[in-house]
């Protein structure tokens, strides 16, 4: 099924990494308004089942990011040598808590909520938060979150760049964030609807959202990595540090927020043990 699936994807998308990272970006954006229209038919979904299912987007790109990105940096692109990948898981998750000072995040924007070890904008921003309008905000909050989906999807296809036995590895990782966008995109798509925005026009424009920072920076990812080769091991761990701070500080917190803590860390392992099967079917 592995080369099945591989040699259809080349048939589509070529032997480019950066058209294939071009394609890739399509789809897992195609797979963020899947699941932001589902609001148009499943109406009003339970916070257990947001729960239960943002706790598998959490557990799907936590094992991705560790097999896909962490482990083929060192193993495969550093020769064995841990530090250049995990130096930039470091600047991967920096760049995110920094990023968060500047743009709240999405649930502080529509709930009015901030944990109290939050990041803070700083006094001396020339512009406050109070001086722009929430859907702008809002839009920035949900463009930082998706950053580095669209980021790892990149870098996965600018690495299998002249090796088709490392494609199934980009693939299985752009399966697995697209996976993930969907029950993410449906619990956006709830939470904007509550927040007052209409539910037709939200679900219609939510793709595009996504894919305006999705599908350039899959581009992006694979151009670099392409161009600086050196540069591939540091850009597999920003990648990956950037996506375990989204999980850690953004998705998990929001997952045990309203005491459905147990369905969301099981709806956690069932994302690992889908992630892990797609990557050793997908490598294999």
């Amino acid at each position: 099924m592995a080369v099945e699936v591989t040699e259809t994807f080349v048939r589509i998308a070529g032997t480019s990494p950066v058209i294939q990272a071009f394609v890739g970006g399509i789809i897992i954006a195609s797979m963020n308004l899947f699941g932001a229209s589902l609001v148009l038919v499943w109406r009003n979904p339970s916070e257990r089942a947001l729960d239960a299912m943002l706790g598998f987007a959490a557990g799907v790109m936590l094992a991705a990011a560790f097999t896909s990105l962490i482990i083929p940096g060192i193993e495969e692109y550093s020769g064995g040598n841990p530090v250049p990948t995990l130096i930039g898981v470091g600047l991967g998750a920096l760049a995110l808590d920094r990023a968060d000072v500047l743009v709240p995040h999405a649930h502080y924007l529509l709930t009015g909520n901030r944990r109290t070890d939050a990041a803070r904008p700083s006094e001396s921003l020339a512009v406050s938060e109070e001086k722009l309008t929430g859907v702008v905000l809002f839009i920035l909050a949900i463009t930082l979150h998706n950053m580095p989906e669209g980021l790892a999807v990149g870098v996965g296809f600018g690495a299998a760049a002249g090796d088709p036995a490392q494609l199934g590895s980009a693939l299985s990782l752009m399966f697995a964030i697209g996976l993930q966008n969907i029950p993410e995109g449906l619990a956006v798509s709830v939470a904007a609807i509550n927040a007052g925005l209409d539910r037709r026009i939200y679900a219609a424009v939510a793709g595009i959202r996504a894919g305006v920072v999705e599908i350039p920076l899959a581009v992006l990812g694979a151009v670099a990595v392409a161009a600086v080769e050196p540069l591939l091991p540091y850009a597999m761990g920003f990648a990956a540090g950037a996506m375990l701070f989204v999980i850690s500080d953004e998705i998990i917190p929001e997952t045990h927020r309203s005491g459905y803590e147990r369905v969301a860390t099981l709806g956690l392992m069932a994302g690992v043990i889908i992630m892990l099967y797609l990557d050793i079917a997908l490598a294999a």
